[in-house]
């Protein structure tokens, strides 16, 4: 994950040293010899992941200068949208890299190991899979006066439309045992699959709520200035261009929905004609692919190495 750019680019190797010196240890060594199952906790996947992706897009940035090719506009999935403000200037890579560690501990103490779950809905529409949520919910609460009602645990009852990825794919989040449920009724709805996801924490639902505050006052204490291009907000699907609203976007996220779709659909009501993903895999460009089959952009691509930097840069 970004050996190829940390090998041939002193812009890419000096974002690892960077994150390696914020940190505190070598994140470097972590992502590039693991082992694997430490990478894998959130903790550390999430600094990895922005550090990767803060890469690609400084080396992209780089190359696409002597073009004079500049971003119009960015969007970030979940803890992309730290990437996205870091692009954009709206933070610094040193604290958006501690601020996302932190992030990833605070969103795994959050919930017990064990009693949180996420499950990928598809081929069902995205309305009708919250409204299954919520049918959930309330069936499994207890009306005030009914037996047990004062001593049951709403926490149990919480599940969520966590991410809208395209309309073909809903992940829900929450208790686990209200998932599993969502999960059973909304395949008796019609959906193709609903999968139980290998998650360590029920992300983007309200029992993150702890997770949140304590970020909160942690982003509260950052230095966060006016991106210098506009960055659609995951929880309201608007363009923020304003430092405050960029903060209270990255905190209201740890609970809310990822409304990706509508973030796409932004970037092209804009007038994105050019779409490129940087960090990472490829699973973004896939899900834009399909949230704009109508109407797509000139150009999809993306950038994690080497062979898809030059074709990247070639096409734009």
């Amino acid at each position: 994950m970004g050996r190829e750019l940390y090998n041939n680019f002193p812009s890419a190797k000096a974002v690892f040293e960077e994150a390696d010196a914020a940190l505190g240890f070598s994140l470097t060594q972590l992502i590039f010899e693991g082992p694997e199952e430490t990478l894998r906790l959130t903790e550390y996947t999430q600094p990895a992941i922005l550090t990767a992706s803060t890469a690609a897009a400084r080396v992209l940035a780089e190359r696409c200068s002597a073009k004079q090719i500049t971003p119009a506009m960015a969007a970030g999935h979940s803890l992309g949208e730290y990437s996205a403000h870091v692009a954009a200037g709206t933070l610094s890579f040193s604290d958006a890299v501690r601020a996302v560690r932190l992030r990833g501990q605070y969103m795994q103490e959050a919930v017990p190991a064990g009693e949180g779950a996420m499950a990928a809905i598809l081929g069902l529409n995205p309305a009708l899979i919250q409204s299954i949520c919520e049918q959930i919910s309330d069936q499994m609460t207890p009306l005030p006066k009914t037996p047990g009602a004062e001593s049951f645990d709403s926490k149990l009852a919480v599940v969520s439309a966590a991410n809208l990825n395209s309309p073909l794919q809903t992940v829900i989040s929450g208790a686990k045992g209200a998932v599993e449920r969502a999960g059973e009724l909304c395949k008796q709805a019609g959906a193709k699959r609903a999968v139980m996801l290998p998650v360590s924490a029920p992300f983007h639902c309200a029992l993150m709520q702890p997770a949140q505050d304590a970020l909160a006052k942690d982003l509260n204490q950052l230095q966060f200035n006016d991106p210098t291009f506009p960055v659609a907000a995951n929880v309201s699907a608007s363009m923020v261009q304003t430092a405050a609203a960029a903060r209270e976007a990255l905190i209201a996220q740890v609970t809310g929905a990822v409304r990706w779709i509508e973030c796409v659909q932004l970037l092209a009501s804009q007038g994105a004609t050019h779409l490129v993903e940087v960090g990472p895999g490829k699973v973004l460009s896939n899900l834009v692919r399909q949230i704009l089959t109508k109407d797509a952009p000139q150009h999809v691509s993306h950038v994690e190495n080497l062979a898809s930097l030059e074709s990247t840069v070639e096409a734009l």
